[in-house]
């Protein structure tokens, strides 16, 4: 049966559990890089170009076309790096370096949050990232390595570039989107696996992006930090910021925490979100951008300016 309960939108009632709390975890999405301008590529319209992006995202899709998967991964990579933490990555890391306690666990793959200073003990990348670049042979090789270089090699530039004099330029200036690669009328360069990266250790397999795809399990380091966590003892709060958070085992964390004493806070731009199972007295419901609502909500602990 639903809960009748209805969230609390007081933003005092907040700041005062907020102020005793010393274990807060924090569940991150999509939603937090929103203000930053990073398309979510779920859901209706999770398209890019004219391919499911979730289907991009899966060990079959490299295996049947890499070079596709690859200039998928490096316009995310080229958007990821050309895009800037907001307010929200900012107030979160000053979150975890005033309270010992807190804990984010982010499925964001887009590096912001580390570009934010996070405190990379305070911050579990259930995902991975987009900047961690493996072998696609994990059990004979084994090769991994963080990788920042845009594009990671030639054949995945992104076409750009024009000269600025030039009437092209002058119609890319009038028109953005005509020499976007995530643009459907701009012609996706074609790319040869030779021009892909290749692992430099081995020199036998290409790299592949060291993201979770569907499919695949979340990396055993991490949930072993979240396990730790929750075993620490009781903990004060739950914030699940900018995501639904209804796929396993995102959605069992909010549970693990309530069982451990926890209120739930949820900060999303859908009015109708709510935690799995449900509203509990007590719990917090605050509609709007994470990049405008999370430093007044963190202001008590991380102060006016940070």
């Amino acid at each position: 049966m639903l809960s009748t309960v209805s969230p609390n939108t007081d933003l005092a009632s907040f700041h005062d559990h907020l102020k005793k709390s010393t274990r807060v975890l924090a569940l991150l999405g999509a939603g937090l890089s929103a203000s930053s301008g990073l398309p979510t590529f779920r859901g209706k319209g999770g398209l890019w170009r004219t391919h499911d992006a979730m289907l991009l995202a899966t060990p079959e899709a490299f295996d049947e076309d890499p070079a596709l998967v690859w200039q998928f991964y490096g316009h995310r990579r080229h958007m990821s790096l050309n895009a800037q933490p907001n307010p929200a990555h900012y107030a979160l890391a000053r979150l975890a370096e005033k309270m010992p306690g807190f804990q984010a666990l982010s499925q964001n793959v887009d590096g912001l949050s580390p570009r934010a200073n996070h405190p990379p003990g305070q911050l579990q990348l259930l995902h991975g990232s987009l900047f961690d670049v493996k072998c696609v042979d994990q059990t004979k090789c084994g090769y991994i390595e963080i990788n920042y270089e845009d594009p990671i090699v030639p054949a995945l530039a992104m076409p750009t570039g024009v000269d600025p004099t030039t009437d092209e330029a002058r119609d890319a200036a009038n028109n953005p989107k005509s020499h976007d690669i995530s643009d459907i009328n701009t012609a996706l360069p074609k790319v040869e696996i030779k021009d892909l990266p290749f692992c430099p250790k081995c020199s036998q397999h290409l790299l592949r992006p060291g993201v979770v795809w569907f499919g695949e399990a979340l990396p055993k380091k991490v949930l072993n930090n979240v396990d730790a966590y929750m075993r620490d003892g009781k903990i004060d709060m739950i914030m699940v910021i900018g995501t639904g958070a209804k796929v396993y085992p995102a959605s069992s964390f909010i549970g693990d925490a309530r069982e451990l004493g926890a209120k739930v806070c949820v900060v999303n731009m859908d009015a109708n979100d709510r935690p799995p199972g449900g509203w509990q007295e007590g719990d917090w419901f605050f509609e709007g951008d994470a990049a405008e609502l999370l430093p007044k909500m963190l202001e008590p602990v991380i102060g006016k300016r940070y």
